[in-house]
């Protein structure tokens, strides 16, 4: 599984992500900081990464369009540092990994984790 770490995450996310057998890269390295979303979201899809963020706009804009890539994992925890939460967030990844690589919206909270399938539907 591929991730793309969104800039609003610390690169340290990278390490931690390959030391604990996923293939990442942090924007950064392959764009530029201030891209729309709707660039890395471009990115993601056509290169088969997850984005792994902190932004909640790649969740709206996953609504609006109904689209069914790329997948997004998004942290939503007011301490986003790999020390705090980077167990958390790589349980989250392995145990959603069949899903996420088909298209999904993963969510993950302190206290819980949230996925949804690709397309997006009202509820």
């Amino acid at each position: 599984m591929k991730l793309l770490v969104d800039m609003n995450l610390s690169p340290r996310w990278v390490g931690l992500l390959n030391n604990s057998g996923f293939q990442s890269i942090h924007w950064s390295s392959v764009g530029s900081f201030n891209a729309p979303d709707s660039e890395i979201m471009a990115y993601a899809a056509s290169n088969g990464f997850i984005i792994l963020t902190h932004d909640l706009d790649f969740s709206a804009i996953l609504a609006v369009t109904h689209g069914e890539k790329p997948s997004v994992a998004q942290i939503r925890a007011e301490d986003v540092s790999p020390d705090v939460i980077g167990k958390q967030v790589i349980a989250a990844l392995q145990q959603t990994k069949p899903e996420l690589e088909t298209g999904a919206l993963l969510t993950i909270e302190p206290d819980r984790n949230r996925l949804r399938l690709l397309p997006l539907k009202d509820n």
